[in-house]
């Protein structure tokens, strides 16, 4: 009997401890990259993580959340998971080209997009909270005639995504394209 409460106290402490594991995650909701036993290459908790990535182009047919903000999430929540501080994860996205309404308000998205509510917007704001810097293409904003009071406020409006991927570029970050 003892030996039985010892094993169901351990067992619920375990369960206890990944639950809460789980829920420190930056990201609600995404999965970190799956356990790899024997790997070799991880992310290095002593060093700053900085990555930009490109997002250029349209949600694929079908898809609810672009794919590209879902490897983001998983990046993050990765780097949290491997131990790298919140500090450390220096994580940039930059919208031009096709994905450039994926910025936009909700209201404002629905103008443009037949009353459908942008299906980005939540895994924005998501990583915003996680510490995600979001910045886009003033040029395509210009070309795709978007008033700068409708961009959602964890986008910063940029003169140029390519002048934008540079400087990051040039502060260090590594660039991440499709």
């Amino acid at each position: 009997m003892r030996r039985t409460v010892m094993v169901l106290t351990l067992g619920a402490t375990l369960m206890g401890t990944g639950l809460a594991a789980a829920q420190a995650l930056p990201v609600p909701g995404v999965d970190p990259a799956r356990d790899v036993p024997g790997a070799k290459e991880m992310p290095n908790p002593n060093v700053a993580h900085k990555v930009v990535f490109d997002l250029a182009t349209a949600n694929p047919k079908d898809a609810k959340v672009h794919p590209m903000l879902q490897a983001v999430a998983r990046y993050v929540n990765t780097l949290a998971k491997t131990g790298v501080p919140a500090a450390s994860r220096k994580v940039a996205l930059v919208f031009h080209q096709g994905s450039t309404d994926y910025i936009l308000r909700n209201d404002a998205y629905k103008a443009r997009h037949e009353g459908q509510d942008n299906p980005n917007l939540p895994m924005i704001q998501a990583l915003k909270q996680a510490g995600v810097d979001f910045r886009v293409c003033g040029q395509a904003a210009l070309g795709r005639k978007i008033d700068p009071k409708d961009i959602t406020p964890e986008v910063q409006l940029d003169l140029w995504a390519l002048t934008t991927i540079i400087a990051l570029q040039q502060q260090g970050y590594v660039l991440v394209a499709p």
